[in-house]
């Protein structure tokens, strides 16, 4: 990615049939694997922001003493 976050205007809502439009579909096939995960990285930032999937992962850590174990 650029650095470059698009705009996300959300007074504007689409709704459209879960099929979607063949134009759509058509348009994504079109694009290579590399440009399509882009898109859902990009999805994925305006959706949880910049850093939303590791500020939500916690540090765990389990102790086990293996002396008693049968």
């Amino acid at each position: 990615m650029d650095g470059q976050m698009p705009r996300l205007d959300k007074r504007v809502l689409t709704v459209e049939p879960l099929e979607g439009s063949d134009l759509e579909k058509r348009y994504w096939l079109g694009r290579t694997p590399a440009e399509r995960m882009n898109a859902v990285e990009i999805n994925r930032r305006l959706v949880y922001g910049e850093d939303r999937a590791t500020s939500r992962l916690q540090k765990v850590i389990e102790i086990n003493d293996l002396e008693h174990l049968p």
